[in-house]
């Protein structure tokens, strides 16, 4: 993709409306365009980002044995009424009547909507387990939105949702999600701590939101040394085994781990000093188990192999995609700008000609442009009259992980330059070794 045809409208003054890193950086860097108060418009540099997160989800998601669905945003507010949350939810929920004057809202989440639809078809436990999700706009009337797509009102969720015949199966679809959510992080180039989180009038222990350690995080969270160093499971994990998946939450959940909220300072003072790690944290997902809180007032219940009816055990799976575009950028910058890991970089390479128009340049750039294009390589091509100087600062500002320099010095040794952004160090290479470091043919 060459920048001059590329719609990357960067902004060189910090906006006076922007209070954390990662606004500032979005709207500097041309990922995001407000709309309104809590309302962004994603334009290309961040849709690429956000789509790159949401193909990581639904890898995992669909790994661990979950099976995408998309349910409409507006739902009728009987099902809400049958639940009994139409009254409870409070103004966050947007609230409106379509021209038969019917009760209807703008979904804040999707409990009711989908026991409804596994009530429809669902009657025998042969047909459990079941988990399904989406990832869906979402609409809460926040009274203070802020910090730019951190805590907005109209926001990217997945939600996934499991039945399960009693609780041992409900906990088992638990800890699958739970494992999925460790790989999901993991593979964004993010450390997640699973922190035990409060279960409401359930109660038990099933319930955990997903930090990462980050100095701007919202709230302060404490948790064990081991956790920086933990295993994560591979992509060889076997999700259908319930032993082994239950022995990976173990592992994961046995070292203290809490947010402010759930701190047990007597528990914390049993870790010894060397090992404890207090930091702040951005939570990133949020899993809880609520039994049959759905399910008995909207008569979702299976035969079970007892021949009697069963109300259904569910959970809920929580991912906000565009919430943790933001907080990639809060755990990976610098004072330049965003530092994108790989696997969720808007491009893999930036190239950049210093001397656009010279013939040199242009002909070693269009020939690294295809080289690293049939290599699988995703590459934004710099081939703008901007001087040196800004072209590295809009390099540097929208953090992909590599940027290759073609200067005609460089070109009349047969040489090019490259730098990776996270470490700052550069290195010149001969032209055909800079085609081999990105995979392809000399």
């Amino acid at each position: 993709m060459r920048l001059s045809r590329y719609f990357l409208p960067i902004l060189k003054e910090n906006p006076r409306e922007a209070e954390i890193v990662s606004h500032r950086l979005m709207l500097r860097a041309g990922m995001i365009r407000q709309q309104g108060q809590g309302s962004f418009s994603w334009l290309p540099l961040g849709k690429r980002v956000l789509d790159k997160v949401c193909r990581i989800i639904r890898e995992e998601q669909n790994r661990a044995g979950a099976l995408e669905i998309l349910m409409p945003t507006i739902q009728s507010a009987e099902l809400w009424r049958e639940s009994g949350r139409y009254e409870d939810y409070g103004k966050e929920m947007l609230r409106i009547k379509d021209r038969q004057d019917r009760d209807m809202l703008y979904g804040p989440t999707n409990e009711e909507m989908v026991t409804e639809i596994f009530r429809s078809y669902v009657k025998s436990y042969k047909d459990l387990p079941l988990n399904l999700y989406h990832i869906q706009w979402k609409f809460r009337d926040e009274v203070r939105p802020r910090f730019g797509v951190m805590r907005s009102r109209e926001f990217l969720m997945k939600d996934a949702y499991s039945f399960d015949l009693d609780y041992e199966g409900a906990k088992a679809a638990y800890n699958r999600m739970f494992v999925s959510y460790l790989r999901t992080f993991t593979r964004m180039g993010l450390q997640a701590i699973p922190m035990r989180a409060d279960t409401g009038p359930i109660g038990g222990d099933l319930s955990h939101e997903f930090i990462i350690l980050a100095d701007t995080g919202e709230s302060q969270v404490f948790c064990h040394r081991d956790y920086l160093s933990l295993a994560v499971p591979g992509a060889d994990t076997d999700f259908s085994n319930d032993a082994e998946i239950g022995a990976i939450v173990k592992t994961w959940t046995t070292p203290y781990a809490a947010t402010d909220e759930m701190h047990d300072e007597a528990a914390w003072e049993k870790v010894p000093a060397s090992d404890r790690v207090s930091a702040r944290g951005i939570e990133v997902g949020h899993i809880f188990h609520f039994g049959d809180k759905y399910s008995k007032p909207m008569g979702a219940k299976v035969t079970g192999p007892d021949g009697k009816d069963h109300f259904v055990s569910g959970g809920s799976y929580g991912i906000g995609p565009s919430r943790l575009v933001a907080a990639i950028i809060e755990a990976s910058h610098d004072d330049n700008g965003i530092i994108w890991p790989e696997a969720v970089t808007p491009f893999d390479v930036g190239l950049i000609n210093m001397k656009a128009g010279d013939a040199e340049c242009d002909r070693v750039c269009g020939e690294l442009h295809a080289a690293f294009a049939a290599a699988g390589k995703e590459v934004l091509y710099d081939d703008t009259d901007q001087r040196p100087g800004g072209k590295f600062a809009t390099a540097d500002r929208i953090g992909l992980p590599w940027q290759v320099i073609v200067g005609p010095r460089g070109i009349a040794a047969g040489e090019v330059e490259i730098k990776n952004r996270r470490t700052g160090e550069r290195e010149t290479l001969p032209i055909a070794d800079v085609k081999q470091r990105f995979g392809a043919a000399a």
